[in-house]
């Protein structure tokens, strides 16, 4: 599928807008992923695309924290690789679901993250006693990982909450730890959707260079104004995005409506 150069062009300014956010507040793919939807892009090319981008992000981030001695790989090597494979289940899922069932579950998915961001609790710096074993950290990197591999959108967040409430980390350290897991699970997502050739290569690249300089942008603007103004904008931004698919007449939600309604 060729998309004409203005569409990837205003794609690439969402990825920039995205990036920008998504260094501040993540949640950057509540952007993207609407953005390559309501641009034409099929379901599993939006997301496989979006894959491509966010792992270039998600890859840059994990060095600059792996430069600082903030990893600690003797400790999250296995939990990475559970990201990876349950990643890759649920790429593997998605290239199997109906493409009108994920026409129609997209939206509602998109409207769960906004519902997300909109309620998510502020989290502390401080480590604390971790709750739970590394069993249930593996398991939790597996689940969590196999929602990346199906869609994306807040995986970075759910693995910082997680690190932080069940698993006793400080904010920072389980950003540094996020990292490592979300691009385990952003590889093996990619891997899979490109061995089915979902990956639109021109787009996900141009959007993938906006993407970093928007990242850039926005560590600079919080690390001078602040983080308050991202959330409300990614929230706004998505939730408009969202109302434009669910306004397509071939939207399964939209005609299910209308006949609910005639």
């Amino acid at each position: 599928m060729d998309l004409a150069p203005d569409i990837i062009a205003l794609l690439m300014l969402a990825a920039f807008a995205a990036g920008a956010i998504d260094a501040v507040a993540g949640g950057g793919g509540l952007i993207t992923i609407p953005a390559l939807l309501a641009a034409g892009v099929p379901p599993v090319a939006a997301i496989a695309t979006n894959k491509l981008q966010s792992t270039c992000g998600t890859a840059g981030a994990f060095f600059a924290y792996a430069r600082k001695g903030l990893i600690d790989y003797r400790r999250f090597a296995l939990p990475a690789l559970f990201s990876f494979l349950g990643s890759a289940l649920g790429a593997f899922v998605l290239t199997r679901v109906d493409p009108g069932f994920l026409s129609a579950l997209l939206p509602l998915l998109l409207i769960a993250m906004v519902a997300y961001y909109s309620f998510a609790p502020k989290l502390g710096d401080d480590d604390r006693h971790s709750r739970f074993g590394i069993p249930a950290l593996l398991g939790v990197a597996a689940i969590i990982g196999c929602y990346d591999g199906f869609f994306g959108p807040g995986t970075g967040s759910f693995f910082t909450t997680a690190l932080v409430a069940l698993f006793g980390m400080g904010l920072i350290r389980a950003v540094a730890h996020t990292k490592l897991l979300n691009l385990a699970s952003n590889l093996a997502g990619l891997i899979v959707l490109l061995a089915g050739g979902h990956v639109l290569w021109i787009t996900g690249l141009a959007m993938a260079v906006a993407s970093v300089a928007g990242g850039q942008l926005g560590a600079h603007l919080a690390l001078r104004f602040g983080a308050g103004l991202a959330r409300p904008l990614l929230i706004m931004s998505a939730l408009a995005l969202t109302a434009k698919l669910l306004s397509e007449p071939d939207n399964p939600i939209a005609m299910a409506l209308r006949g609910w309604i005639g």
